[in-house]
């Protein structure tokens, strides 16, 4: 299976995931939102400067449309080895976030969560390599639930606000 491989799904809206509570959320309900997709981690060298940059971001253009999905994952070192519900109070707490965040999930591997799956596969993140490389990959994601953007881990939030306007149509 290399970075060729055909996802049938042609839109993030097309899928199903769970929140923290293990219950089921259609992610059709984000239609006509820009999304930005991330994979989280509490004790990660970048938690600190993307957890505040996700919550400023939010805050800046929640009404205009943007919406932050946040995906615990422990694949990186260990480095959300807490339950889903643990990831949430901590973003929640400590970071103030406003924006769910989902059950845990696996973002390379075997057990890759389907919606990652579709994620790494989308012709922008190519260049990347098809695997996740840390915590705080972050995918953006247009209206229609393509992806538009992936950025690495060192790439912080505030550093690409202006594909975000444009996304939005604000620019």
């Amino acid at each position: 299976m290399g970075a060729s491989e055909s996802v049938p799904q042609k839109s993030l809206h097309e899928f199903t995931v769970k929140n923290s509570k293990g219950e089921d959320v259609d992610l059709s309900i984000y239609k006509g939102k820009v999304l930005l997709v991330v994979n989280v981690a509490s004790k990660c060298g970048f938690t600190d400067s993307n957890y505040t940059q996700l919550t400023e971001l939010y805050q800046k253009y929640k009404d205009a449309g943007l919406e932050i999905l946040a995906f615990p994952c422990n694949q990186f070192l260990k480095q959300e080895p807490g339950t889903s519900i643990d990831a949430e109070q901590f973003a929640c707490t400590r970071y103030k976030a406003e924006y769910p965040i989902f059950q845990k999930v696996r973002v390379n591997g075997s057990k890759v969560a389907p919606v990652y799956k579709f994620l790494k596969a989308s012709k922008h993140g190519g260049f990347l390599g098809n695997s996740i490389k840390w915590n705080f990959t972050k995918f953006l994601i247009d209206k229609e639930g393509r992806v538009i953007g992936r950025y690495g881990p060192t790439t912080a939030p505030m550093a690409f606000e202006g594909d975000i306007k444009k996304a939005l149509g604000l620019d």
